[in-house]
């Protein structure tokens, strides 16, 4: 998730995003939220996300791990240094095998879905280099974002590691084999939003104001079966009134990232939960929040404007993750799932030295601490062809709170 500048070019030469959502709605029909977040988040000209470098931060309009320092790259970067092991350190052929020669290895793929910048992977890069050159001279780093802006700033991010980039793109690479890895990338995934009536299920659309240049949600018909289909795999029954969202999004996500990983692992950080919180009393008014300015406002399932329809493409738009089915999809495409933890408990595994941390304390408390960072973002850790091994991340204790 990305970004913090903005660019006032872009900015300049767009129409009001509000106006170009009324036009786009008179023309096409009341939008689904998915279809409304997809433009709002990610179109080239209106997207939050597209205009701009990096929107986190204390200038930008939300914090994540990574601006708390480095320290969450180098914990990470610990974690895996230990999965390039468990690869066999090697994967692919040697960088040449003339006698006497470095015996560094071949390439090793460090994906990063939904990069932004880069910050992330900088921290990590350069904790490599610094505890283990072998590691980081294998490495084939790759930065997915759909974000130009975010980008063309990829280079002056990673400066003296962009050496190890491989690749800069929207898409995840065809095939590969390493780590792919996501900080806080599906909660930003357009979703679909339902309401249980006593009628039945019903799907929150975006529509347009008749005669004015404004917007409304309005409830009809679910725009596609899989909504309904995807609750009754879970086994949920939503109560008259409840609301929820549906990431269809997600779950494509993660069957295709499953599908191109040859051999190795997926680890997700975000927030969410198992299905059967997510969708229970204590979530019935739904999880989709807007972030500006550091200020977050969840759902209003009274307001015929809720938050997140106010200031379109300049706040953030997320929904909690359910968990259960990004494991059960990534699970059908041939993953093992080899560990979810809350954050807390994931981060202190990888802590071998406290005393090194003494001075990093207020980072630390920040990132493990309950209630904040540590207790709300989880992390999935999946495998393939990696058989199941112990990791040093799971290891002070698998639990989610």
């Amino acid at each position: 998730m990305s970004n913090e500048s903005r660019i006032p070019t872009a900015e300049s030469r767009i129409p009001n995003p509000k106006s170009r959502l009324v036009d786009t709605i008179r023309e096409r029909g009341p939008l689904t939220v998915a279809a409304f977040m997809d433009l709002v988040l990610y179109h080239p000209e209106l997207g939050y996300y597209a205009r701009a470098a990096q929107r986190s931060g204390r200038a930008g309009d939300f914090f994540t791990s990574v601006d708390v320092g480095s320290l969450f790259g180098e914990l990470l970067e610990l974690q895996f240094a230990e999965l390039f092991g468990i690869l066999g350190g090697h994967m692919g052929p040697p960088l040449h095998d003339d006698v006497g020669a470095d015996p560094r290895v071949g390439p090793y793929d460090l994906v990063e879905a939904g990069a932004g910048n880069g910050r992330l992977s900088a921290d990590i890069l350069r904790a490599a280099r610094r505890h283990d050159r072998r590691f980081y001279d294998s490495i084939q780093l790759h930065l997915v974002e759909a974000s130009e802006a975010a980008r063309a700033a990829q280079h002056t991010t990673l400066g003296d590691v962009a050496e190890r980039l491989a690749s800069s793109s929207p898409a995840l690479p065809v095939r590969f084999e390493g780590v792919l890895f996501a900080n806080e990338l599906l909660d930003a995934l357009p979703t679909h939003q339902v309401v249980m009536r006593e009628e039945g299920l019903r799907e929150v659309y975006v529509d347009a104001v008749a005669g004015r240049s404004a917007l409304r949600v309005i409830e009809d018909t679910p725009s596609t079966s899989a909504l309904s289909e995807y609750l009754a795999r879970l086994g949920v029954e939503l109560q008259p009134g409840w609301r929820a969202e549906i990431n269809l999004r997600a779950i494509e996500w993660i069957r295709d990232a499953a599908r191109r990983l040859q051999r190795g692992f997926i680890l997700l950080i975000d927030y969410g939960h198992d299905a059967g919180e997510l969708y229970s009393p204590s979530h019935s008014a739904g999880t989709l929040t807007t972030f500006s300015d550091h200020h977050s406002v969840g759902s209003e399932s009274s307001a015929a404007t809720p938050p997140w329809l106010h200031s379109p493409g300049e706040r953030d738009i997320t929904a909690h993750v359910d968990f259960t089915s990004i494991r059960a999809a990534a699970e059908e495409e041939g993953l093992q799932t080899l560990g979810f933890l809350d954050q807390t408990y994931f981060l202190l595994g990888l802590i071998s030295d406290a005393s090194a941390l003494a001075e990093r304390a207020a980072a630390l408390k920040t990132l493990v601490m309950p209630g904040g960072l540590g207790s709300t973002h989880k992390v999935l850790i999946c495998g393939k062809g990696v058989g199941t091994p112990a990791l040093r991340g799971c290891s002070y204790r698998m639990r989610v709170t």
